[in-house]
C-alpha cells in the first residue's frame, strides 16, 4: 500500500533487510538523562555482514543494477565505510562482482583503522579494494569510479555506478521513506506520537528520505539531523535538494518545506570520523546501559545529540533515536576509544 508515497513500491527493490526492526525501549538510558520517553528504531539489527541503515538504501541501488542487467557494481566512499561494507555484502549475496574506492576522508595511521572493521569484512566478503587520494571530492571520485566502470567494461563486464556526488538519483533514499512508512506504522499500533526524531546526516540519504517519507504521509513530527560530515550550512542546502529529487523519482509534489530541514553541527568537531568527548560518552553510554553499539563516526554522534536533545526534553516527551549501526567500525577505532576512554593499557 503506498499510503502517499506515489511510486515508490512499484520501483525495482532486490528485498534483503529485514522488515520491520525492532523499536526498542531504552529505559536505563531514559533514567540517566530524567524526563522523557526515549526509543531506537534498530536498523542496526539488519542481517547481512553486521547490518546497519545502507541496507535499505542498497536494495534500491541493487534493484536498479538488476535491471539493467548488471553483473558488477562500484561504490566509494572512507576507508571505514559502512556504505562499501554493505554494498560487498549485497554483491556477495546476489553472485556479482563489487568493486570498492576507499577515499582518504580521515588522517589516520593506525594500521587497525587501514586493516580492521569494515575493511577486514569487505575482503572477506570478496570484494576488490581501490584508493583514491583525496577525501572531500565527490565529483572526483565519481569520475575515476567511472573510468574504473570503462575499464570493467572493456573486459566484457557490465557494471553499474552508485555515486556519491549530488546529481544524480538519491535512489536509496527511498530506503528511509520506506523506513518511514514502516516506524510510523509500529508507533502507531503502540499508540505513541513522537515528539521528536534524531537521526544522522552525512550523504544526506537516510534523514532526507526518512523526513521525505513522514511528511508524504502528512506526519509533522521534527526530525533533527545530527551532521556527521560537514556542516550545518552545507548540509541544510543539500538535504532540501535532496528532497526535491525525491520528489522527482516518486512523482509527487514535494512535502517538504524549507524550515522542516534541522540539522546540528554541535557534535561534528573535529570532523568525518574522528572521535571528540561527547561522542566518547555517548558511546559509553550506550554500551554500558543498554548494551547498544553505538560507532565513532555515525551512530555514536547521533546518540550524543540525542542525549542532548533528551536533556532538553520536558517530562513524558517520546523521543526516538534512529540507530544505523556501523558495528565494524569499533574494531577499526579501538586504539582511539582505549585512549579516548582511558582504559586499563591504553
Amino acid at each position: 500500500m503506498n499510503r502517499g508515497l506515489g511510486r515508490l513500491d512499484d520501483l525495482p527493490r532486490v528485498r534483503l533487510a529485514t522488515d520491520p526492526t525492532p523499536l526498542d525501549r531504552l529505559e536505563n538510558l531514559e533514567q540517566l538523562v530524567g524526563g522523557p520517553r526515549l526509543y531506537a528504531k534498530r536498523d542496526d539489527c539488519q542481517p547481512l555482514a553486521f547490518g546497519g541503515n545502507k541496507m535499505r538504501q542498497l536494495e534500491f541501488y541493487f534493484g536498479a543494477a538488476r535491471a539493467q542487467g548488471a553483473d558488477t557494481v562500484l561504490i566509494t566512499g572512507a576507508v571505514q565505510s559502512n556504505f562499501c561494507r554493505l554494498c560487498a555484502a549485497f554483491a556477495a549475496k546476489l553472485g556479482m562482482q563489487c568493486h570498492i574506492q576507499q577515499e582518504e576522508r580521515v588522517a589516520k595511521d593506525d594500521p587497525l583503522y587501514r586493516t580492521s572493521g569494515n575493511v577486514l569484512v569487505e575482503r572477506l566478503l570478496g570484494a576488490e579494494l581501490h584508493s583514491y587520494p583525496h577525501g572531500e571530492d565527490e565529483a572526483g571520485a565519481d569520475a575515476r569510479l567511472e573510468e574504473l566502470a570503462a575499464e570493467l567494461r572493456a573486459q566484457g563486464r557490465s557494471p553499474y555506478v552508485i555515486h556519491l556526488a549530488p546529481g544524480h538519483p538519491p535512489l536509496g533514499a527511498l530506503g528511509y521513506a520506506v523506513a518511514a512508512r514502516e516506524l510510523v506504522g509500529q508507533l502507531d499500533d503502540l499508540g505513541i506520537e513522537p515528539d521528536a526524531y534524531v537521526v544522522p546526516s552525512g550523504s544526506g540519504a537516510t534523514h532526507a528520505g526518512f523526513l521525505f517519507g513522514l511528511r508524504a504521509l502528512g506526519r509533522e513530527t521534527p526530525v533533527l539531523g545530527v551532521c556527521v560530515r560537514r556542516g550545518a550550512d552545507l548540509q541544510a542546502p543539500r538535504l532540501v535538494t535532496r528532497c526535491g529529487e525525491i520528489a522527482e523519482l516518486l512523482d509527487l509534489e514535494n512535502p517538504v518545506a524549507e524550515a522542516d530541514v534541522q540539522v546540528t553541527d554541535a557534535f561534528l568537531a573535529p570532523g568525518y570520523g574522528q572521535l571528540n568527548s561527547a561522542t566518547r560518552d555517548a558511546i559509553l553510554a550506550g554500551a554500558s546501559h543498554e548494551a547498544l553499539m553505538l560507532d565513532p563516526v555515525y551512530s555514536g554522534k547521533t546518540m550524543a545529540g540525542f542525549l542532548d536533545r533528551a536533556r532538553q526534553a520536558a517530562s513524558g516527551e517520546t523521543l526516538v533515536f534512529l540507530h544505523t549501526g556501523g558495528t565494524p567500525a569499533l574494531f577499526a577505532y579501538a586504539n582511539t576509544l582505549a585512549e579516548a576512554a582511558a582504559w586499563d593499557g591504553a
